[in-house]
């Protein structure tokens, strides 16, 4: 699922993608925002950690849960 965060007074956008769902996703913004926490704390899909500071949170976009992807590529 991507996840797209705009950060005030900075012209591009995070974007991650992310293996948590939209309800978990909400629920670490929410949570962060609302206690005042000084970091919003999110974990893209190869396990790296995303740290974005609460106060600078313009927008959070949440996308859908990816259904499979269509194309040619292989596994490993």
């Amino acid at each position: 699922m991507e996840i797209r965060i705009g950060v005030r007074n900075v012209a591009r956008e995070v974007t991650l993608e992310s293996k948590q769902t939209p309800a978990e996703v909400r629920a670490v913004v929410s949570e962060a925002i609302s206690s005042g926490a000084p970091l919003v704390e999110l974990e893209d899909e190869k396990g790296a950690t995303v740290l974005v500071p609460t106060a600078s949170l313009g927008y959070v976009e949440i996308g859908h849960p990816e259904r499979g992807r269509v194309g040619f590529g292989t596994t490993h």
